[in-house]
């Protein structure tokens, strides 16, 4: 069984991958569109990445605000969400992804990424928390 995690931004979309025992996530890659609403393309390229890795279920990061109320951003993640699962047919849930973008900028300053570079991977390195975290709360469940 493996996981997708997705960092629905937008105009990104940080992509990561589980092994296929469900114990690590790492970086896949980050799909780039001009326009927040030109999804086809970016939803064909998720859909190439599903059969690629045999993909069983994706992790959509759910940007919730800090006082726990939904947005308009988590308004679009739900309507992404929906396509999902219509383009895939593959479950989707939704992982609280408050404060991933923070912990991944403060990990790669840790990890001495040059300011410059942090663009190109924040998005990979949010997916990968995300996905992370929903793989540790699905192991600590089986305990």
């Amino acid at each position: 069984m493996r996981w997708m995690g997705l960092d629905y931004g937008s105009k990104t979309v940080g992509i990561a991958i589980s092994d296929p025992l469900g114990f690590t996530a790492q970086p896949v890659e980050i799909v780039r569109r001009k326009s927040e609403n030109k999804l086809r393309q970016t939803l064909a390229r998720i859909e190439e990445l599903v059969r690629e890795y045999q993909v069983t279920e994706l992790v959509l990061g759910f940007p919730k605000n800090m006082n726990n109320t939904l947005g308009e951003r988590a308004s679009k993640s739900l309507e992404f969400k929906e396509m999902l699962e219509k383009r895939t047919g593959l479950p989707v849930v939704m992982w609280d992804e408050r404060l991933t973008t923070v912990e991944a900028n403060r990990a790669m300053v840790e990890g001495r990424v040059r300011r410059e570079d942090r663009g190109r991977y924040v998005d990979a390195i949010a997916a990968v928390l995300i996905l992370q975290g929903y793989l540790d709360r699905m192991g600590n469940l089986k305990e």
